[in-house]
C-alpha cells in the first residue's frame, strides 16, 4: 500500500514557519507601528469620537457596497444567447469584472477586451476597437456583440457608435451583425446602472433592426406571452423559482436577459463559451407581449421606460419580491396580467411558509438586524423583516438615491418594527462598522464585503446579495418566491439557535427548540 498523500490544507500552508519567518522579517523594511500603537489606534477607531470624525468625511469612500457600471454591464449581456461582452478599455479593468463575477458564481465570465494601454489613452481607442471587433468575431463567433466603455475609454471622450460605424465601412464586422452599446463609466452610477443602460441597448437595437410593429396582446403566439425581467440578479436560483411560478400558472414567457445558463453551466467535459441566454430572435417578438413584470424596478429603470414608452404595453415593476408579502404581490401581477387564476399549488406552498414562519416566530421576534445591499434587495429585506417581527436598525445602500430612501422610510412607517431604523444613502461599509459599534445589532445583513466590519463589531453576519465570495452555493438557492422565504427564514433561525448554544452556559440542556 502506497503511503498516504502528504498534501497540506491550502488554507494553513501560509500559517506553516517558513511564511510565517517570512513575514517577521519584512517587518523589518515596512516600518510597523508598535504593537501597542496599534492596539490605541483599534480602540480608538471604536470610540463615539472617531463616528462622529467617520460621518463627517467627505472626499473619502472606504468599502463601497456596489461595483462599477461594467461589470453590470457585462452581466446584461451574459443574458442573451452566444452574446459577446466587449470591454473597451484596458486588460486589467476586464480582468476585474470577469473575476468579480467568477468569484461569486464559480463559473467563467467570458469577454474580451479592445486592450487599450497608454497610447489608447493619448491618441484615442478606435484602432484598438475595431481591430478587437474583427479578431473576436473571427475568433468566437459571436451572434451579437455587446460593447461597453470603462473609465479611460469614457475620460478621452471616444464615440462608440462612431467607432462601431466605422469598424462596419472598413469591414471588420458585418452590417448583419447586432452591435449594441452603452456607455458605462465607472467613475458614477454603479453595477445596476451599468446593467440597465446595455439592457436597454440590447433590446433597443434587436428591435429596432427587426422591422417589427408593437402589437401588445396582438393575438399571435408571441402576443399570448409574458416578457419577465429580473435585472442584476445575482442568484440563479432566482430565475429558476420564477419558472416554477410561471409554469404553475401554464403560461408562455420571455426573460428578457437570462444569464443563469452562462453562471449555472453542467460540467459535461467540454467547455461551451456561450450557454443558455434569451434567443435573439424572441427580443423583438416581446414587443407583442400581453405585458412586462420587472422583478427590480431600480435597477432597471432606463429599460422599463423605453418598454413602456415605445412598445405601449403594460408593465408592473417591483423590488425583489422576498417574504410573503412581497411574493403575493408577484403572484397577483402575473394573474392580473395574465388573466389566469392563482394556482391551487401555489396557494398550498404559502400556507405551507406560513406555518413554517409561525414556528420560528418566537426566535426571530425583536432581533435587530442591520442592512447593507443594492436598492431593490434592501426593500425586499426590509419587508421581509417588518413581517416576520424582526427590527431593521441601520440600512445602508451605497448606490441608493432619494426616491429609494422615501421608498424604504415610508415602508419602515407602516410597522412598529420599523421605528428604530435609519437609512443611510451613499454611505460605505467603514460607516456600518461605526455603527454596529456604536450602537450594536443581534444580526448583519450583507455581502462577503460586510465581514469584516461585522467582525470588529462581533456581529453574526447572514451572507445575502452579491458578492458572495467566502460561502459556496449560496446563489445556487432562490431568495425570492414562497421558497426564497423559507431559504431565508431557515438561514437566519438556525443562526439564530446557533448562536444561541455558543453563548450558553454548561447548565443549559435544552433540546427541544
Amino acid at each position: 500500500m502506497k503511503d498516504k498523500l502528504d498534501i497540506p490544507d491550502h488554507n494553513l500552508l501560509f500559517r506553516s514557519e517558513p511564511y510565517v519567518q517570512q513575514r517577521e522579517g519584512k517587518k523589518a523594511f515596512e516600518a510597523p507601528c508598535s504593537e501597542q500603537e496599534t492596539a490605541e489606534a483599534l480602540a480608538y477607531s471604536k470610540s463615539s469620537e472617531y463616528k462622529d470624525k467617520n460621518f463627517a468625511r467627505q472626499s473619502l469612500v472606504v468599502n463601497p457596497h456596489k461595483a462599477c457600471q461594467p461589470l453590470g454591464a457585462l452581466m446584461a449581456a451574459l443574458g442573451f444567447e452566444k452574446t459577446l461582452p466587449f470591454i473597451h478599455g484596458s486588460q486589467g479593468c476586464t480582468a476585474y469584472f470577469r473575476s468579480h463575477l467568477s468569484r461569486h458564481f464559480k463559473e467563467p465570465a467570458p469577454a474580451v477586451s479592445s486592450s487599450m494601454t497608454e497610447d489608447g489613452a493619448v491618441f484615442g481607442g478606435m484602432s484598438n476597437l475595431i481591430d478587437g471587433l474583427e479578431n473576436s468575431v473571427a475568433l468566437y463567433k459571436p451572434e451579437m456583440v455587446a460593447v461597453s466603455t470603462t473609465c479611460m475609454a469614457e475620460v478621452i471622450g471616444d464615440d462608440l457608435q462612431a467607432f462601431i460605424s466605422n469598424a462596419r465601412q472598413k469591414g471588420a464586422i458585418s452590417d448583419e451583425l447586432p452591435v449594441p452599446y452603452a456607455n458605462t463609466p465607472s467613475f458614477s452610477g454603479s453595477h445596476i446602472t451599468g446593467y440597465d443602460s446595455m439592457l436597454k441597448s440590447i433590446i433597443s437595437t434587436l428591435y429596432n433592426r427587426s422591422g417589427i410593429q408593437a402589437a401588445p396582446g396582438s393575438g399571435e403566439t408571441t402576443g399570448e406571452k409574458l416578457n419577465v425581467i429580473l435585472g442584476f440578479e445575482p442568484y440563479t436560483g432566482n430565475f429558476a423559482e420564477v419558472r416554477k411560478i410561471l409554469a404553475a400558472f401554464d403560461t408562455e414567457y420571455t426573460f428578457l436577459g437570462d444569464h443563469s445558463g452562462n453562471f449555472d453551466s453542467p460540467a459535461t467535459g467540454e467547455y461551451s463559451y456561450y450557454y443558455g441566454g434569451t434567443k435573439l430572435a424572441d427580443v423583438p417578438k416581446a414587443a407583442n407581449a400581453l405585458g412586462t413584470l420587472s422583478l427590480q424596478k431600480y435597477s432597471v429603470k432606463k429599460t422599463m421606460e423605453y418598454i413602456k414608452g415605445t412598445w405601449k404595453q403594460q408593465t408592473v415593476s417591483m423590488s425583489t419580491p422576498i417574504g410573503i408579502t412581497a411574493t403575493d404581490q408577484l403572484i397577483e401581477a402575473i394573474s392580473d396580467l395574465t388573466g389566469l387564476p392563482v394556482p391551487a399549488e401555489l396557494v398550498d406552498e404559502r400556507g405551507r411558509v406560513v406555518d413554517a414562519l409561525t414556528d420560528s416566530h418566537p426566535y426571530l421576534h425583536g432581533k435587530r438586524l442591520a442592512l447593507a445591499g443594492d436598492p431593490d434587495l434592501l426593500i425586499g429585506l426590509i419587508q421581509f423583516c417588518l413581517e416576520t417581527g424582526m427590527e431593521p436598525v441601520h440600512i445602508i445602500c451605497s448606490n441608493g438615491d432619494n426616491g429609494f430612501k422615501e421608498e424604504a422610510e415610508a415602508l419602515l412607517a407602516t410597522s412598529p418594527y420599523g421605528a428604530e431604523a435609519t437609512v443611510y444613502i451613499g454611505n460605505d461599509l467603514w460607516h456600518m462598522r461605526s455603527l454596529l459599534i456604536d450602537n450594536p445589532v443581534d444580526l448583519a445583513v450583507g455581502s462577503s464585503h460586510l465581514k469584516f466590519a461585522a467582525k470588529d463589531a462581533g456581529v453574526t453576519l447572514i451572507r445575502v446579495g452579491f458578492p458572495l465570495f467566502d460561502r459556496h452555493h449560496l446563489h445556487r438557492y432562490p431568495i425570492i418566491g414562497y421558497q426564497g422565504a423559507l431559504n431565508l427564514l431557515t438561514t437566519i433561525v438556525n443562526t439564530i439557535l446557533h448562536n444561541l448554544d455558543e453563548d450558553s452556559s454548561g447548565f443549559n440542556h435544552d433540546l427541544v427548540r
